[in-house]
């Protein structure tokens, strides 16, 4: 559920008035850290003010850049691209069938479809509608979107369907039948909410969701699980786990593997990196005696396969910051305060762990090289210890598992690279053995462009990888439109992607694209994320500045012809570059964005986010959060670049208030921006691909009209 902040009662004609334009530059410290601002009404997503004044801004800019005579043609690329019916299906196993979730002009919504192995190898495929979502939109008037499900993997007939109105992620779960392919009557039903669920068994849920005061987070995520019978009214389910009110939240899953080992946990998120891990035995929820930094994927052969996150020394073994390790289910539930873990992977220091996925037989780690894909076979020796070995795919490459058959030692991977369409291949995890399935047709004339990695040298002497994306034959004399994209959070990787309706709005008419693997993100294991967090936040900010200027250097481009682009985590760092270096950039895509770094925990999901950036409440945290912090950081007499801001009025994650706030700061202030919030679409800013194409419209005409006019 997402946290309620009451609105002001004053009309948006007295926020905006100039007496009040730099009031809150400087707020006064409460004892929490987070301080009053006139212009919190903007932060209640529903406040009908509010919603006024960002479709009056909505209608001003989209008729702004609508009358741009390349945004027709524009439209029409992003359309046809992300419409596209012989894009690759992402496609996962479920028993002997292929499912997918697939969306074009048609089905605006989706189709939740299957079909099975031998028909998908096939040009096309006879796929059979397992659920029509714009049938059920229809039907029932809600704009639902598909948020994905939870199966019961012990009789895999029947699952639990998410779905949410308009985008946001509180959801709808309602019980689905795989034989009758329909919702169960009578079946599981638990309105809306930000919850999870895990199966128990056939006929019992564990459900974290809202029961009610003192059941959720400050962060709006639930603390309590209670067991949910079939049928059961939803006030007679039985509490079997409950957080304290200052974690982040809890949850539970059941894991399985192919030998028929179960083990039921439960996670107490006591922040958004710091994890409690309990075995639910008999009932009762038993410890794991696991570092706070660490995570359980699964089991595998009857083992426990754990990230470990930090330094850990358990039974006589160190266990280093980002191995991977296992231990023995049956020894952890016997006796989960003296484990025995063994060393599965042992990453170097330019390593990064991508994922862990499983195979009947095979556990396949996905890790990345030099912000290059790798994916390995592990398996167990007789005498307990693992070796891995290589799969031999495309280098230079972004290489992804998206599904593995548990009853097979097969596995779905997809390779794509900037210049090179994704492509789906089928892999033997036995003998290495890979049979290319299908391949995105080309978006975009790639031919005349070149990929380049290479290094900046941040402020403090670290030396930060990037990608360059360019026409062959720029004249390297500064006058290279060029966009710049980073994230900088949350231990997540930046890597290559196939470009689509980048490559078509953007390289082909003569710009660069620039990605940035900066401190932050996952690239280098969980070292380079915790290089940033909290108060050590600069560090990201200088990296990303450090790539800027590179690239002003080599005269790839120059600060007439640079834009940036990033959302959510990475809208935060489009902000604080915006107030910190104004003077680098011509353009400013601020995408989702967190810019109100005093009062974050207190807007949307901002509490659970304390663990990245810092708690307003402790002094020193306050204190770094106040001098970057976008919102409170603009300044009378400095010339800033117009901004693009865009987000959502179902971000029920990133709250919509943080645009809100700052657009209408600026324009208080008189300064020049450009706003786009749209209706639907939550997190992602846009609910389907027609909305998808008409955002990327939007941001690429902006670009134009700044970077190449």
């Amino acid at each position: 559920m997402k946290n309620t902040i009451s609105a002001l009662l004053l009309s948006p004609g007295l926020m905006l008035g100039a007496t009040a334009a730099f009031a809150d530059s400087t707020p006064a410290t409460p004892p929490t850290g987070i301080p009053e601002d006139s212009r919190a009404w903007m932060e209640d997503m529903n406040n009908a003010d509010a919603l006024a004044w960002a479709k009056a801004e909505t209608d001003r800019s989209t008729a702004v850049l609508q009358a741009d005579p390349r945004y027709p043609a524009l439209l029409a690329e992003a359309t046809a691209i992300a419409e596209s019916k012989d894009r690759v299906p992402g496609v996962s196993f479920r028993g002997d069938a292929v499912y997918n979730f697939w969306q074009d002009a048609d089905h605006v919504q989706g189709l939740w479809r299957t079909t099975t192995l031998a028909s998908f190898r096939r040009d096309k495929p006879d796929w059979q509608t397992v659920l029509d979502v714009d049938a059920l939109a229809k039907a029932e008037g809600v704009k639902w979107v598909f948020k994905g499900t939870d199966c019961d993997e012990e009789t895999r007939r029947h699952c639990v369907v998410h779905l949410s109105n308009g985008g946001e992620d509180a959801v709808t779960i309602r019980e689905f039948d795989m034989k009758s392919r329909a919702f169960v009557p009578g079946g599981f039903t638990l309105p809306r909410g930000k919850q999870n669920v895990a199966w128990a068994d056939t006929e019992t849920l564990l459900v974290a969701r809202d029961w009610g005061p003192g059941t959720m987070s400050g962060a709006g995520y639930p603390l309590v699980i209670k067991t949910l019978k079939r049928g059961q009214p939803l006030d007679q389910a039985q509490e079997v786990f409950r957080g304290q009110p200052s974690d982040m939240s809890v949850g539970a899953e059941t894991m399985r593997d192919a030998q028929g080992h179960q083990a039921t946990l439960i996670t107490r998120n006591l922040s958004f990196f710091e994890v409690e891990t309990y075995l639910l035995a008999g009932g009762q929820p038993k410890r794991l005696a696991l570092p706070l930094k660490s995570r359980v994927h699964g089991i595998h052969e009857g083992q426990l396969i754990v990230e470990v996150k930090q330094d850990w020394t358990a039974g006589g073994t160190a266990v280093p910051q980002g191995a991977v390790v296992a231990l023995d289910l049956a020894a952890a539930t016997a006796d989960p305060d003296h484990l025995h873990p063994v060393p599965v992977y042992t990453p170097t220091s330019r390593e990064g762990l991508n994922g862990l996925d499983f195979t009947r037989h095979h556990l396949l780690i996905s890790l990345t090289d030099n912000v290059k894909g790798r994916v390995y076979v592990a398996d167990r020796n007789a005498d307990g210890s693992w070796r891995r070995a290589q799969l031999q795919l495309p280098d230079n490459a972004n290489i992804t598992v998206t599904g593995t058959d548990r009853d097979h030692d097969r596995a779905f991977v997809t390779v794509a690279g900037f210049l090179e369409p994704l492509t789906l291949s089928l892999v033997d995890t036995n003998t290495g053995a890979v049979e290319r399935l299908k391949s995105t047709p080309p978006q975009f004339d790639a031919s005349k462009a070149v990929v380049e990695q290479r290094e900046a040298v941040s402020s403090d002497g670290t030396h930060v990888p990037y990608f360059v994306v360019r026409p062959r034959d720029v004249p390297f004399d500064g006058s290279t439109p060029t966009l710049l994209y980073a994230y900088g959070g949350f231990e997540v990787p930046m890597l290559p992607r196939y470009l689509g309706a980048t490559g078509k709005m953007w390289l082909e008419r003569g710009g660069a694209y620039v990605l940035a693997n900066i401190r932050g993100g996952g690239e280098f294991g969980p070292a380079w994320h915790e290089a940033g967090l909290k108060t050590k936040r600069q560090a990201i900010y200088d990296d990303f500045v450090a790539v800027a200027r590179d690239l002003v250097a080599t005269k790839l481009t120059s600060t007439r012809r640079l834009g940036i682009e990033g959302g959510s985590n990475g809208g935060l760092l489009m902000g604080v570059q915006f107030t910190q270096h104004p003077e680098l950039w011509r353009a400013v895509v601020i995408q989702v964005p967190l810019l109100d770094m005093l009062r974050f925990p207190v807007i949307g999901a901002g509490a659970s986010w304390m663990g990245e950036y810092g708690d307003p409440a402790v002094p020193e945290e306050r204190a770094f959060l106040a001098g970057i912090s976008p919102y409170h950081n603009l300044k009378a007499g400095v010339t800033y670049p117009e901004p693009l801001f865009v987000t959502s009025a179902k971000d029920d994650r990133v709250n919509p208030g943080h645009a809100r706030k700052m657009a209408a700061k600026m324009k208080e202030m008189g300064l020049p921006y450009l706003y786009y919030e749209n209706t639907e679409g939550g997190h992602a800013a846009s609910a389907n691909l027609k909305e998808t194409a008409r955002r990327q419209a939007l941001e690429f005409t902006y670009l134009l009209r700044k970077l190449k006019d």
